[in-house]
């Protein structure tokens, strides 16, 4: 699928992270099955906990958490330690000249991470950006199918970073989530957006609507320049602390492997929590904000809790 020329804002869609529509089979007197939609509310909360040295602080329970949404207490329905909760992922990696250079060890480095990442329950969209967005392999749990695609990106001169995030969050609202599932867009790119499309503000509303943590591997072209612009990965480093996700800086392409490793095992190492939005006056569009904390009973002064911060309800 490709993106060329699209127009963002005839995309938006007013999809929360994971409030969906399922439908419910019921049998009627006379034999017949009929459907009725059942609206669920439930917003999912990946939570990675870590000490002071930054390492995953492991065996912490529900009891141990609390959460917000809006300054008011929610209940926990749903609790999983250390996170094996399904993953729906995109993989978004920026081909522009700038950055894609070494291709042999880009490709080894996103094969190794997709070998290790992808389970049963798991699906990877991939795509790539540069001029334009392509989508190179629509959502699959076959990691060869990945695998095998890597080497059909395409290249060009721009950097459509932000049309790229856009585009990945919309992909993923267009598949019914799975119950609890995590939302992950990784994106492989020096975080420069040259094309001026998009808008670092469309790009995170439609990522919170998706419920999505944005990872950013983001790779550094000189690291001591001093006409260095970094203005493109600072927003991006935020959208990741934004987000619930994390960012890591890549100087050397070998850096890739380690660094993608880091990120499988940030997201081995996370907590999912889960709770049933409140109505609010019968409108429950609109952006919410999520407080997560630990409760002084579970002895981890020193924590630091990351998590999505935000998501849009329904209208």
């Amino acid at each position: 699928m490709n993106w060329a020329g699209i127009s963002l804002a005839g995309l938006m869609l007013l999809t929360a992270g994971k409030q969906t529509q399922q439908s419910a089979p019921i049998e009627r007197r006379d034999g017949e099955t009929e459907h009725i939609k059942v609206e669920t509310r439930l917003v999912t909360v990946a939570v990675n906990a870590v000490d002071a040295h930054g390492a995953p602080i492991g065996g912490l329970q529900k009891d141990d958490f609390e959460i917000r949404e809006d300054d008011k207490p929610q209940k926990i329905a749903i609790f999983e330690r250390e996170s094996s909760t399904p993953l729906q992922m995109v993989l978004s990696i920026d081909a522009s000249e700038s950055v894609f250079i070494d291709e042999r060890l880009e490709k080894e480095a996103a094969k190794k991470f997709v070998r290790g990442i992808l389970r049963k329950q798991d699906s990877m969209d991939l795509m790539n950006f540069a001029d334009d967005v392509d989508e190179v392999v629509p959502f699959t749990n076959d990691p060869r199918r990945i695998e095998s695609n890597l080497g059909n990106l395409k290249h060009g001169d721009a950097t459509a970073l932000y049309d790229a995030i856009y585009l990945a969050a919309q992909r993923m609202t267009e598949v019914p989530p799975a119950p609890e599932q995590r939302r992950v867009i990784v994106l492989i790119t020096d975080g420069e957006d040259t094309t001026h499309h998009g808008s670092y503000d469309s790009a995170l509303e439609q990522v919170q609507r998706a419920g999505a943590m944005v990872y950013a591997l983001i790779i550094v072209p000189v690291a001591a320049d001093a006409g260095r612009n970094t203005g493109g990965e600072h927003a991006l480093i935020q959208m990741a602390n934004d987000t619930g996700g994390k960012y890591y800086y890549v100087e050397d392409r070998r850096d890739l492997a380690p660094a993608f490793e880091h990120l499988s095992d940030d997201l081995r190492t996370q907590y999912s929590l889960a709770y049933y939005a409140p109505q609010k006056g019968g409108d429950r569009a609109g952006l919410r904000h999520i407080h997560v904390q630990l409760k002084d009973s579970a002895g981890k002064k020193d924590a630091t809790l990351r998590y999505r911060t935000a998501y849009y309800g329904n209208r």
